[in-house]
């Protein structure tokens, strides 16, 4: 062989070894970035042909489930209660991704997580269709339908917790939408469905209830409260409750928005009645450091419930005076998410430990054997059990006696404190409630918020507008 030849077999050679090498590498380590690549339609339709396992609410109730399609896909992604469970599920669809459950559980719905990897080659074996596990959730489903059903068609979020565990027992959000439009096999209308509802001014794919801050206003009291219970102070102590409170520093005067009942007041009667300025006066006694590590106990500038991309609820760092008694009533740049302020009242309620929340607490293979689960953890103890008691008892006044009265519960004592949040003169208040019930046993944890109510701006507020709602998410839970 002459030196030209021999010359040309070593490149050639030497590029089939180059070629063997990149193949392997890209089997290796690019297998998993190159499926996901949104271009490579052929992984997608392989995907969206799978039979996925089901979500299931409590009682084994199918809240999104696959059934058999005589197209192309063979497999039909379905949410049989529509709109009903469209936070929790999130959507599964064929070139819009995925959101909520559906995301997060993508590999252990579709089958493909390492854990199913010993099922997956039985189903090889026995030449069986590959089937992906089941997710039960927490939410229960006539406290879920209470929920929507009092939210209605008012923009907002409510939020259940159960203050033992940290389980959401429901969760829902409005505006939203429905599962279906999104996973329909009809790929050009659920695109045109996703995209009408990504534009829609009123943001219902946006989960108001773990993904969204908002100024939580009076409700924000008991933060307050747990921390001068903190420092020494008692549900007995009096603090000064002027009919107006001129800022540290400022000529601006923070005004009541009640008959505070005097102008030096007990702090039961202040979170009675919601009084302003003892609670700014509190704030600026117990001090910004004290008040901020009680916020961080009940768990702001932290993120919770993971699995539905929940947010941090934040209070504000580095604030003057003027701005620490703002925020010691849910002003200034104090922001919460509806879960944050259900864990607060959860905290209070389970006499000062804080859980932390989930909504997952099985994956089940097909078989039902559990391949992952999900023991409650606690995250904190916001409060002495002492402390809590004494906070309990003052919540149940503001129901029994005071702004929250439309939260009362026949023969049931409740505890709760109303909220009415201003962010921008420019538009409506945000009327918000939060509340536990029993109250010697409790048995939930509820925060509720409307944003933009169809009612005169003056006639706001969240005793009018969101303790019923509270009221009937509890009652369905006792």
């Amino acid at each position: 062989m002459n030196k030209p030849i021999r010359r040309v077999a070593l490149v050639a050679l030497l590029m089939f070894g180059l070629l063997l090498a990149n193949g392997t590498y890209m089997m290796i380590f690019q297998q998993q970035s190159l499926a996901a690549q949104p271009q490579n339609r052929r992984v997608r339709d392989a995907e969206f042909a799978q039979n996925r396992g089901a979500i299931l609410a409590a009682g084994k109730t199918e809240i999104a489930e696959t059934v058999p399609a005589k197209d192309r896909f063979k497999y039909q992604r379905v949410y049989p209660e529509g709109e009903l469970y469209a936070a929790i599920t999130g959507f599964y669809s064929y070139d819009r991704a995925s959101t909520g459950l559906e995301r997060t559980y993508n590999a252990q719905l579709a089958g493909t997580d390492d854990a199913l990897f010993v099922r997956r080659l039985v189903d090889i074996a026995t030449n069986k269709t590959p089937e992906g596990a089941s997710v039960q959730t927490t939410i229960v489903p006539k406290i879920q339908q209470a929920a929507a059903d009092g939210l209605g068609n008012q923009k907002g979020a409510v939020v259940a917790l159960d203050p033992k565990t940290g389980a959401v027992l429901a969760m829902v959000t409005s505006p939203t939408f429905d599962p279906n439009d999104i996973a329909s096999h009809d790929i050009e209308a659920a695109g045109k469905a996703y995209d009408r509802l990504a534009s829609n001014s009123q943001h219902p794919l946006s989960n108001r209830a773990a993904r969204e801050i908002y100024p939580p206003g009076s409700t924000f009291k008991l933060v307050t409260a747990a921390a001068a219970l903190a420092d020494g102070k008692s549900p007995d102590s009096r603090v000064d409750a002027p009919d107006r409170l001129k800022l540290p520093d400022t000529n601006i005067y923070l005004p009541n928005s009640t008959n505070c009942g005097g102008t030096k007041i007990t702090i039961t009667q202040a979170l009675k009645v919601s009084c302003n300025t003892a609670f700014a006066n509190l704030g600026l006694d117990v001090g910004e450091a004290k008040l901020r590590e009680q916020a961080q106990l009940f768990g702001f500038d932290r993120r919770h419930l993971p699995d539905l991309g929940g947010v941090a609820s934040q209070f504000p760092d580095k604030m003057d005076d003027a701005q620490l008694a703002l925020s010691s009533i849910g002003q200034f740049d104090v922001a919460a998410s509806p879960l944050q302020m259900a864990m607060v009242s959860a905290a209070i309620a389970n006499d000062g430990v804080l859980m932390d929340p989930y909504v997952v607490s099985t994956v089940r293979s097909q078989d039902l054997t559990p391949i992952e689960t999900h023991k409650p953890t606690e995250l904190s103890t916001a409060m002495t059990p002492e402390n809590a008691k004494d906070l309990q008892q003052m919540m149940s006044v503001v129901v029994s006696q005071g702004t929250g009265a439309n939260a009362r519960i026949p023969g049931v004592e409740v505890g709760g404190k109303t909220g009415t949040a201003q962010s921008d003169p420019k538009r409506k208040p945000f009327a918000w409630f939060t509340s536990f019930a029993p109250l010697d046993n409790p048995a939930i944890a509820v925060a509720v918020i409307v944003e933009d109510a169809d009612i005169p701006r003056n006639d706001i507020g969240g005793g009018r507008l969101a303790a019923p709602i509270a009221r009937a998410v509890m009652e369905a839970a006792l």
